[in-house]
């Protein structure tokens, strides 16, 4: 049996990323003229101005939701800066809490707080993204709302379609990358509890979320959504997909619930990473990290993973969870990604460090195969 591959501690950064501290590719036109030119005219200079040795990127999709799926867009954000990479983010679209709960409740728009951090994470360094990230305080109407919700709102109302108002907001903000939702239908999401021995069920993914029960099952409503063609669309064209941390049953799995989502990440030649989380949280309370890839397998059965990255003082004995990921068909990497002051947060240097190998490691095939030929 294989042991579990470490990363280099050296590798670790000394301090924590600042969130709006990226590397500049440099070169990008103006935000008039990026929101003319739209995000795919966008992204095709950055993707030359980074692959200036001729290198074709490497297309990486980043699926999830929330703080998790933000500090793996940072982590990539920052390689960026040295490897050529094609980044795309699928976001769940089932948040029913704060301020996505309160826009979904008078419009019928999808909830805009995920994918609001989703593109201020592949933002450029701007007061644009900084301004995207307000959040209003006081006790009024508008107090508790960040200012970018409330543009995404603005921006699908006029655009008439979510990609076109995503693509529009990533130019305003130079985005290293696309964000796209998983589907265009605002979703929400039911999950079965153990109680006792009696099975309650609970809707919202808020109250999914806070739950201190055991979760039996979770599903999306309406069932059987369609997927946003665009995410479909990447997923097959990848070259890696990545899959958390995050929360487990509410930004991960939601992702294989989408049948035509389901079918690209099941089918797609593409390399799969899964990230564990550090900590429980409480919808994954009693769950070890294991059963967490064994959750996967649940919803998804026969997926295929290549590499299975976690903290290894968060995993303790590896042994289960080498066991666990060979069951997906991976190996399992150890790496110090956890921030430095003991709290349970990914550290987007840190994760870039653990990834960057993989990635590179992908230039390095090509390249072989390129000679070969």
């Amino acid at each position: 049996m294989t042991d579990p591959v470490p990363v280099s501690p050296a590798a670790r950064p000394a301090t924590p990323l600042d969130p709006l501290s990226f590397h500049d590719v440099g070169g990008l036109p103006d935000v008039e003229s990026s929101v003319e030119r739209g995000v795919e005219g966008l992204l095709a200079e950055a993707a030359a101005i980074v692959a200036g040795d001729g290198r074709q990127p490497v297309r990486v999709v980043a699926f999830g939701g929330g703080h998790g799926l933000s500090a793996t867009l940072r982590a990539l954000r920052r390689l960026q800066a040295d490897v050529p990479l094609d980044i795309t983010a699928v976001v769940t679209v089932a948040d029913d809490g704060g301020s996505s709960g309160r826009l979904r409740q008078t419009r019928d728009i999808l909830p805009p707080g995920d994918l609001r951090q989703a593109l201020a994470a592949l933002a450029d360094e701007t007061a644009m993204a900084e301004l995207f990230q307000h959040r209003f305080d006081g006790a009024d109407d508008i107090a508790g709302h960040p200012v970018g919700n409330l543009v995404l709102c603005a921006l699908m109302e006029l655009a008439g379609d979510p990609v076109a108002a995503l693509d529009q907001a990533a130019a305003m903000l130079r985005c290293g990358g696309r964000v796209l939702p998983m589907s265009r239908q605002p979703l929400h999401i039911e999950a079965d509890l153990s109680d006792g021995g009696e099975v309650v069920t609970v809707r919202g993914q808020h109250e999914v979320a806070v739950t201190a029960k055991t979760i039996d099952r979770v599903r999306l409503t309406p069932a059987a959504p369609a997927a946003c063609a665009e995410a479909v669309l990447a997923t097959e064209r990848a070259d890696w997909l990545l899959f958390g941390p995050g929360s487990w049953f509410t930004s991960v799995i939601p992702h294989l619930l989408v049948p035509g989502l389901a079918d690209a990440i099941r089918t797609s030649a593409a390399k799969r990473l899964v990230t564990l989380n550090l900590a429980a949280d409480s919808e994954t309370a009693g769950l070890t990290l294991p059963e967490h890839l064994a959750a996967l397998d649940r919803y998804l059965p026969g997926l295929q993973v290549d590499v299975v990255l976690a903290d290894g003082k968060a995993v303790g004995d590896p042994e289960p969870v080498h066991r666990a990921a060979e069951s997906l068909g991976a190996r399992l990497v150890l790496a110090p990604v956890a921030v430095v002051d003991g709290s349970p947060r990914h550290d987007p240097l840190a994760l870039a460090a653990a990834l960057e190998p993989l990635i590179r490691r992908e230039l390095e095939i090509r390249e072989v195969t390129t000679e070969w030929r």
